[in-house]
């Protein structure tokens, strides 16, 4: 038996699932479009994904939970992602307990900022120094 054909869209992912799964989906995908209006969506390792200069979430749906990816490194997340981290550090929210809109909000503003180079370790440089002119 083939295995199904791999989504080309977003809407086409969503569209696979039953109507209450359907909900949760299209409501994550309005999540992250408030949270990074300027990323792109498309479809990558078959789930839905929105980048920027990079990837910065990919989200998919499965039997009991929706997924969410990569795992979160940011330390200021880290006491709100811990009930939902799987055993890879992805975050597992369970279908059949509400999903947490504000904490996904929370994660897809701090991976754009960190894609658009805000944060993710880069530390200011201190006043009056400046970078060697390269010639």
């Amino acid at each position: 038996m083939a295995s199904p054909a791999a989504p080309s869209t977003v809407d086409d992912y969503i569209a696979a699932f039953p109507e209450d799964v359907r909900r949760i989906l299209q409501n994550i995908r309005e999540t992250i479009r408030r949270a990074a209006p300027l990323a792109k969506e498309k479809i990558s390792y078959k789930m839905p994904t929105f980048a920027l200069d990079k990837d910065i979430v990919h989200f998919g749906a499965f039997k009991t939970h929706i997924g969410l990816y990569p795992p979160v490194r940011d330390p200021n997340l880290q006491s709100r992602v811990l009930p939902y981290r799987g055993e890879k550090g992805n975050l597992r929210f369970p279908l059949d307990q509400p999903i947490p809109y504000d904490l996904i909000a929370d994660i897809v503003q701090a991976r754009a900022e960190a894609a658009r180079g805000k944060t993710a370790g880069k530390r200011p440089r201190p006043p009056g120094v400046s970078l060697p002119s390269r010639g």
